[in-house]
């Protein structure tokens, strides 16, 4: 549970998010929310780049046309991007983002954008606020520390200022052959499958099963060293994962589903913003 302290902060004086976001600012890094057309256009033109001519997913003539990958939710989501100044003010400057929906804005839509994939209703059944995570990458150059930390401390900045309490949303492992995901997919089934009251599970017509190797087969080194960074991310956060993988053929990908508490959070991350909002 979040301080007494905090909610009080909360109600009294609400946060400027873009004030506290621009406080995070690394040298010509900014970490913002994209505010106009040309920002999202900009974080889908990035996207398009990584996971259709870096990752080889398949796009659909729409996409390929434009160069951009797009979908219905872009409109009602919010865009957290890092922006490098070096480069200038134009779209070549976004060099990551990550797609943020909060629940008033998927029920605006009429969904999340999990709900493809996953039942979800153990996490939109809850009362508290919830934010969906998706859609992130970051430009080959830019895959450091500085850059992962400068967006994480962004959602940590966004997380505060909206009082989430639940962060969930689909995350890929390269390839859709199970048998050669076995080690990570059993991994993460055996040490880190969430609690029953919080697991979304696999569409059935969608559902493959992650245990594939018994735990006494599965190295816990290994097994996490098998695992891709940012899931490796969500699980350094306290992460869980949900029942059931998906393939997504359109991304040459097997999804699992995310689930992280920010009450549990104990990554410095989430520390180092709430000793510069005063609440720890």
């Amino acid at each position: 549970m979040k301080s007494a302290a905090f909610h009080a902060h909360i109600e009294g004086e609400q946060i400027d998010l873009a004030s506290s976001l621009a406080a995070l600012t690394n040298g010509s890094l900014e970490i913002r929310i994209g505010s106009t057309e040309a920002d999202i256009l900009a974080s889908q033109a990035l996207r398009y780049r990584i996971f259709y001519e870096e990752m080889s997913a398949k796009p659909s003539a729409e996409m390929a046309a434009a160069l951009r990958d797009f979908d219905e939710f872009d409109a009602v989501a919010d865009h957290l991007q890092v922006v490098d100044h070096d480069l200038g003010s134009g779209p070549e400057s976004v060099v990551g983002t990550y797609r943020l929906m909060r629940r008033e804005q998927a029920e605006r839509h009429g969904r999340f954008y999990s709900i493809d994939e996953y039942d979800i209703s153990p996490i939109t059944s809850l009362p508290c606020e919830i934010l969906e995570l998706g859609r992130s990458c970051v430009d080959e150059r830019y895959r450091t520390r500085r850059v992962m930390e400068l967006l994480w401390r962004g959602i940590a900045a966004y997380v505060f200022h909206y009082d989430i309490e639940i962060m969930f949303g689909c995350a890929s492992l390269p390839g859709t052959d199970v048998e050669t995901l076995a080690l990570p997919l059993s991994y993460l089934y055996h040490y880190h499958k969430a609690p029953p009251e919080l697991c979304p599970k696999a569409l059935p017509d969608r559902y493959v099963d992650m245990n594939v190797l018994p735990i006494d087969a599965v190295d816990r080194k290994a097994g996490l060293l098998a695992v891709p960074p940012l899931v490796k991310g969500y699980l350094r956060l306290g992460g869980f994962v949900g029942d059931g993988a998906v393939i997504d053929p359109q991304f040459n990908t097997t999804d699992v589903c995310v689930i992280v508490k920010t009450d549990q959070v104990t990554g410095r991350y989430f520390k180092h913003y709430a000793r510069h909002t005063g609440d720890g």
